[in-house]
């Protein structure tokens, strides 16, 4: 409520005449350097206001009076630093593996241009570092489907899995369920074997008859101790890399009908001198050979 101005006994500031509850208002004002800032900083905000885009409109914004459009700084920006690594990135595409990995330099750009492209077009299914995912390859455990040297990598890169051309890699599992190649006692038997060939617990299924299925109808492929054949894309089963879990449900989901994954042809959407980067890239994550 309203009050007369006077000086406030405990401060000696005087008050401002409004009162709230017993509570006098004292008559504090911005100290006039704060004033002046706040006064020059609106000044400035209405010319940025005016030089720059700033507020929109129905069918577009203002573009400022200087013209300046952020996308065209990026641009040229992203342009510059093309321009700078076109030199390494055509001697990348140039050279083999063997004499680009003589050139420390020329090296370190290839694993960054390969990291950045991994991260890119890689990751989303690869996972962070090569980690894998359910239903991806793990690039970093040495579990290579097709082989793991640089030539091996660039081959797949390049061309794809399953990718439809002719170059790529292609391999295709029987289902031995669905299509009842196999009677259930025989998957279910199969399935205990190909669980013992990683340590996985047995349900109590005769491993012997496991064993004969497995020798009869899977061993062509995956090798007679299930150590995998590249030459088809078969991968190892012993061992606890498997694309699509380790549990018997998931051996038994394969078995009957499995699943086949497509991995894109990158030569598409990516130069020889970014796959052959990418190349060195997930072959340095610890499981290149």
């Amino acid at each position: 409520m309203p009050t007369k101005i006077e000086k406030d006994d405990v401060t000696g500031q005087m008050t401002t005449g409004h009162e709230w509850d017993g509570l006098q208002e004292l008559n504090r004002p911005l100290p006039k350097w704060w004033v002046y800032v706040f006064m020059a900083c609106v000044a400035w905000s209405m010319v940025y206001f005016v030089l720059y885009p700033s507020f929109p409109g129905i069918t577009g914004y203002f573009h400022g009076v200087i013209g300046y459009y952020q996308r065209d700084a990026v641009d040229a920006d992203v342009a510059a630093i093309a321009q700078q690594r076109a030199g390494a990135m055509d001697r990348i595409k140039a050279l083999s593996f063997a004499d680009i990995r003589k050139d420390p330099q020329l090296l370190a750009v290839a694993q960054t241009a390969g990291r950045i492209t991994f991260a890119e077009n890689c990751q989303p299914c690869h996972g962070a570092g090569g980690g894998g995912n359910l239903g991806f390859p793990a690039l970093a455990a040495g579990n290579w489907l097709w082989g793991g040297k640089l030539e091996d990598i660039q081959q797949t890169v390049t061309f794809g899995i399953r990718s439809g051309l002719d170059d790529a890699r292609n391999s295709q599992m029987p289902r031995f369920g669905a299509d009842a190649i196999l009677k259930p006692a025989e998957i279910q038997a199969v399935a205990d074997y190909a669980a013992s060939l990683f340590d996985l617990p047995s349900t109590g299924t005769n491993l012997a008859e496991g064993k004969r299925v497995f020798a009869e109808n899977c061993a062509v492929c995956h090798g007679d101790a299930g150590q995998g054949n590249r030459e088809v894309g078969a991968p190892k089963l012993a061992a606890k890399t498997h694309l699509h879990g380790d549990d018997r449900a998931a051996i038994l989901a394969q078995l009957n009908n499995p699943r086949m994954g497509v991995m894109p042809n990158w030569n598409a959407r990516l130069d020889a001198a970014k796959i052959k980067s990418v190349a060195l890239y997930v072959h340095s994550l610890g499981g290149g050979e």
